[in-house]
């Protein structure tokens, strides 16, 4: 009797083992198991990088703006450089314009080619200092002229991905000839 139940036993247990084998209803659930990890971070990584080309964009964007905008006056005073610096905020919405640097110079490039600072300006970062040598592009170093250099920097944080990239400087900057005159004066 002992052998007959222990025969039976091992044929049902046989039996189980063989319908859990071949059972497969749950195998969409462990496939979508295995799966949820890899989509998730293809999700969230291709949102953190359509953030990140937005907002270099915007960058780019801003530094080409505020040098426009001073290349199409012959004079401009300081509540005119602080419109034109205010623009920024209207460009990078919905972004923190906190986080924007923003700065507009005019460099003015003597009879020899030597390209110097003749004024400039800023809004959240540092000026850059009257008179300073500065190395501007060869096609645009013309003796005897003057650019407008419009430069912008936005420290990105990513919200996921930071433990990987950390921040990342992203920057913009353009060069302009005045449009109205040989020169933009600062009143």
């Amino acid at each position: 009797m002992r052998a007959f139940r222990s025969m039976i036993d091992g044929l049902s247990l046989r039996l189980l083992f063989s319908q859990f084998a071949n059972d497969r209803r749950g195998v969409s659930a462990v496939e979508f198991a295995m799966l949820l990890p890899l989509m998730l971070t293809l999700y969230l990584g291709s949102v953190e990088v359509s953030q990140g080309i937005s907002i270099d964009r915007k960058v780019n964007l801003t530094a080409h703006t505020v040098a426009d905008l001073v290349a199409q006056v012959s004079s401009i005073d300081t509540a005119g450089v602080n419109a034109v610096l205010g623009a920024a905020t209207a460009i990078m919405a919905p972004y923190p314009d906190k986080d924007v640097k923003v700065t507009v110079s005019v460099v003015d490039i003597d009879k020899n080619g030597s390209a110097k600072i003749k004024w400039s300006s800023t809004k959240n970062g540092t000026a850059r200092a009257i008179g300073s040598s500065v190395t501007v592009p060869a096609a645009l170093n013309t003796p005897s002229t003057s650019l407008v250099w419009g430069e912008a920097a936005y420290k990105y944080q990513p919200s996921i991905g930071y433990v990987v990239t950390g921040a990342m400087d992203l920057t913009g900057q353009i060069y302009m000839r005045p449009r109205l005159s040989d020169s933009v004066t600062k009143l």
